[in-house]
């Protein structure tokens, strides 16, 4: 329409410039052009002042600003609740998973990796990503942990790893672990709530890291117990002989003091050699020192301030009570490596202390010691709290910061390895508790009933407390150990423990992240 308008005025302009020429000719023509000019500006004035208002119209509407349009939102990419950097997007991850290989680092020998090999291979032909889980036994605690620690300067680490909690802090000050968090809640590949609560809460939170925002960076597949061992036979004659005051095992500190001393001077009458009575073999390692501590109400480590607190009243007390009995010759020194084990099961020491994963070893020695057997037990540490408290302990299994493909892998094989059908028969191979209560069942008709020692250690599970799963604690271990040493050996319990506790913490703070 706008072209037509302007056709019309360029006719309206030829007609004026036709007449500016005529303009040029004489005052006829002119006469006759201006008649011409008037007539036909006659006939198209409406023309040109439709096409004026057409005109003025359209410029108004090209120089009309445009509406501004609505802004549309871009849709927001849904932010996930953990670094995409370290683990992917766990969605996709898992979908992608065939092929993937996690090698796992463990210590496990004989019956034990006998059985997890087994584990490891269901759950190769079973599991439905196509992960294939390869075990190799690096060694002890110690040894995997010098491999880690060197691998994490390399990149050469495995995608699971054997770990006590302060190795497995140790490790995290080189970020070298994922959390397992965003894998345990995972609404796919982790645990729903009703599983996590078939775990005893004590196992899962002895991995959560205090320096590291207390999150998870090791899972349980086992646990153990600082247990006393006892000869319940020797126990009986001492009391039917009425050199001790108490029936059955020793509860307070006083009792097991009474019974120590009175074991010296008074043989098992089934003793292979009589010659040799003695009431208590002492083990000075830190998890000894641990667990006499907290049966006393105390701590080794201030999780408020952290800190380690070696000298405390209730440390004191507990390293007093055995220099007491050392000193009278009612306790002496383990002679050699598990020589506590030997005597014990030839009747000769009617106490020890040790690990409640270690019974079928006592088993062992009892059936093999010369005496023809006898009734022994495992029992409570003796305390003077309310109730008993446990120190429980045990390697978890941690995954090494990889790629995220192997990081879920390696996780999945953890869930498999956790599941109640796969704990029972580790359990019974390995003689580890297992860290689920749905399992108890299925051990309560059978195992328990073979193996009442077993039993009555799993019943002080409600009893426990952790060791400080702390960066620096692998060198804590030793000082606490040359503490214990120092203070039978004959050293003033105050200065010892003292220096002990400055030692622990310097070494906490070069250890800290």
């Amino acid at each position: 329409m706008l072209n037509r308008k302007f056709r019309k005025l360029t006719v309206l302009l030829a007609m004026m410039l036709a007449l500016l020429l005529v303009a040029c000719g004489g005052a006829e023509q002119i006469e006759q052009a201006v008649e011409q000019v008037q007539e036909a500006a006659t006939q198209i004035a409406p023309t040109v002042a439709a096409v004026a208002t057409e005109v003025a119209e359209v410029v108004e509407e090209v120089t009309q600003p445009e509406a501004t349009a609505e802004p549309v939102e871009e849709p927001m990419e849904e932010e996930l609740p953990y670094d995409v950097s370290i683990y992917g997007n766990i969605d996709e991850v898992g979908q992608n998973l065939s092929g993937v290989r996690v090698v796992f680092w463990h210590q496990h020998t004989g019956a034990r990796e006998a059985q997890l090999q087994i584990i490891v291979d269901e759950f190769n032909a079973t599991n439905p990503y196509g992960i294939i889980v390869e075990a190799r036994n690096e060694g002890g605690y110690n040894d995997i942990y010098n491999k880690m620690i060197a691998g994490l300067t390399t990149g050469d680490v495995p995608g699971l790893t054997v770990a006590y909690q302060n190795q497995a802090a140790a490790y995290m000050v080189a970020d070298g672990l994922v959390s397992l968090d965003p894998y345990i809640t995972h609404p796919e590949f982790g645990l729903t709530a009703a599983e996590q609560a078939d775990f005893f809460q004590a196992f899962l939170d002895g991995d959560r890291l205090p320096q590291f925002g207390n999150q998870a960076f090791g899972f349980p597949p086992n646990r153990s117990m600082e247990m006393l061992y006892y000869n319940a036979e020797w126990l009986a004659e001492l009391r039917e002989a009425g050199v001790i005051s108490f029936d059955g095992p020793p509860v307070t500190p006083e009792q097991f003091a009474e019974a120590v001393c009175a074991a010296k001077d008074n043989p098992f009458s089934r003793s292979a050699d009589p010659s040799f009575s003695i009431g208590y073999q002492v083990r000075t390692d830190a998890s000894n020192f641990a667990a006499l501590v907290f049966a006393r109400g105390g701590d080794i480590f201030d999780y408020d301030n952290n800190r380690f607190t070696l000298n405390t009243p209730e440390a004191k007390d507990a390293m007093m009570h055995i220099k007491e009995l050392f000193d009278a010759g009612c306790a002496v020194r383990i002679a050699e490596r598990f020589g506590d084990q030997s005597d014990f099961g030839a009747g000769k020491n009617l106490f020890t202390m040790g690990s409640s994963s270690g019974f079928p070893f006592y088993a062992a020695a009892v059936n093999e010691g010369g005496t023809g057997g006898f009734d022994w037990s495992m029992g409570a540490i003796p305390y003077t709290t309310p109730d008993p408290v446990m120190n429980i302990y045990g390697a978890s299994v941690s995954v090494p910061q990889t790629d995220p493909a192997t990081q879920l892998a390696a996780w999945l094989f953890i869930r498999y390895y956790t599941s109640p059908e796969v704990q029972v028969n580790w359990s019974i191979q390995s003689n580890y508790f297992p860290v689920r209560a749905s399992v108890v069942d299925e051990l309560e008709d059978y195992y328990f009933e073979l193996n009442p020692a077993y039993a009555a250690a799993f019943e002080l599970l409600p009893f426990t407390k952790r060791e400080a799963p702390v960066a620096g604690y692998d060198n804590v271990r030793d000082v606490m150990t040359q503490a214990f040493e120092r203070i039978i050996s004959g050293e003033d319990i105050d200065t010892v423990l003292a220096d002990a506790e400055a030692q622990a913490n310097r070494l906490l703070e070069e250890a800290a992240p």
